[in-house]
């Protein structure tokens, strides 16, 4: 046995025993994350002036985008320490950047008490949770991807993707009950959504120190000992310029696709459909349960027929549907028909979702590999999928909301070229086996 593999898990229990340990960690960071933009339909109106609704939330997706301009940051400091001191320190010091965002905005004051210093603070929260969130994807997804053996490899990194979604999920279902039973709405609007962010501040402190038992990868303890090995440089990074270039190409259309029919469509409901809020909440609900409970499956069948038929499956559906049920969709006013749609749009992106952490963690070596992963990915997904909300409001504003869904399917189709050409990581896997 070779020193790489002296570390593995034997069991299937170990290997499950450590996939859980992280993905508490992932599911607590992403509910913090979708915290602000499941509740922004209730606070946007305290931390900027009064106005239309759809200037409102305008606002309030901008901050959004600018927690995500903020993520190659993370992906780049967060990968980097990563592959320096282990994957293990870098989750626990996210999981605590995130808990500082969300306490800072469970107790900001709103603009009528301190004016513009109101949404400043707000920004500076997404900025601390925009960096945390971008280390948190590359170093989860290296981590779960190192955990996982070669035969079950696609199957147990598409939790990374369960508990991201269950995070959403939770965030959603807070709503739900608060909406529902404890509040009003215009309690609600006046504090009630504070104690999401309070509820996801205490988590990430919980959970910061579940993380620091958690048992290192094999990969990175076989890195360590190396001292010919340069470990987590830019420098080092740009050996590797094809495998970052795929890591973008294959990430653009499939994240905007996904925060399109993800934290998206409740704000698309009540503002273009004419649901509810409440309404929209419960559908949005629904269809990510599904979805959630999907992932794995189709990680599964990733390990039996390869990543790239998953992907090509994903490209081809999505540039073909996407115009038509985002169409439907807006003149819908059939809750059932809104879920069915939602729902088929979000088993098309399970061919990208389930896969995607280990088909970038599959590209690069181990030395590399959280900054690999983490630093193209995030530059990626906030160029498309953390501005998706202020794109798809933009051009509501201008009155042409339609352009977004050519702009959704565009995006999709250009990932699709790159499905079709690159490799199956699967097959061609630069992570070290058993």
């Amino acid at each position: 046995m070779t020193n790489s593999t002296a570390h593995i898990p034997k069991t299937t229990g170990d290997r499950i025993k450590s996939i859980i340990g992280g993905s508490l960690g992932n599911l607590v960071e992403w509910y913090d994350w979708y915290v602000y933009s499941a509740f922004s339909l209730y606070f946007s109106n305290t931390f900027f002036p009064k106005g239309d609704q759809t200037a409102q939330l305008l606002n309030t997706a901008g901050v959004f985008a600018l927690g995500f301009l903020m993520r190659p940051i993370g992906g780049w400091l967060m990968g980097t320490y990563a592959d320096k001191h282990g994957r293990k320190k870098a989750l626990t010091v996210s999981v605590l950047l995130m808990s500082l965002g969300s306490f800072l905005i469970a107790v900001t004051p709103g603009y009528k008490t301190i004016g513009v210093a109101a949404p400043i603070l707000l920004v500076l929260a997404r900025v601390i949770q925009g960096l945390s969130v971008g280390g948190e994807y590359g170093t989860s997804a290296t981590y779960l991807s190192e955990m996982a053996g070669r035969k079950h490899r696609g199957f147990y990194s598409s939790f990374q993707y369960v508990t991201l979604i269950m995070g959403q999920l939770l965030a959603l279902g807070l709503l739900i009950i608060l909406q529902r039973v404890f509040l009003t709405e215009q309690q609600l609007h006046d504090w009630g959504w504070r104690i999401a962010f309070g509820i996801g501040a205490f988590l990430a402190v919980i959970t910061m120190y579940l993380r620091r038992s958690l048992q290192e990868s094999s990969s990175f303890s076989a890195e360590k000992g190396k001292t010919d090995t340069t470990h987590g440089t830019l420098a080092e990074l740009a050996k590797h310029p094809k495998a970052v270039l795929t890591v973008i190409g294959l990430t653009a259309g499939g994240t905007l696709a996904f925060y399109t029919f993800t934290t998206y469509m409740q704000k698309f409901l009540v503002d273009t459909s004419g649901f509810s809020k409440a309404e929209a909440t419960l559908i949005s609900s629904l269809t990510l349960l599904v979805f959630m409970l999907a992932q794995p499956l189709f990680g599964l069948l990733s390990d039996k027929i390869g990543r790239k038929p998953l992907l090509i499956g994903f490209g081809v559906l999505g540039t073909l549907t996407t115009i038509p049920i985002l169409t439907l969709l807006s003149g819908t006013k059939d809750a059932w028909v809104a879920f069915a749609l939602i729902l088929a749009a979000l088993i098309i992106v399970s061919g990208y979702t389930s896969i995607n952490a280990v088909v970038k963690a599959e590209l690069f070596p181990a030395n590399i590999r959280a900054l690999g992963v983490g630093f193209p990915y995030a530059i990626a997904v906030s160029i498309f999928g953390g501005s998706a909300e202020y794109v798809a409001l933009g051009f509501k504003i201008l009155h042409h909301g339609q352009w977004f869904y050519w702009y959704v399917t565009i995006c999709i189709a250009l990932s699709l070229l790159l499905y079709i050409t690159m490799k199956d990581t699967r097959k061609h896997s630069k992570m070290e086996e058993e």
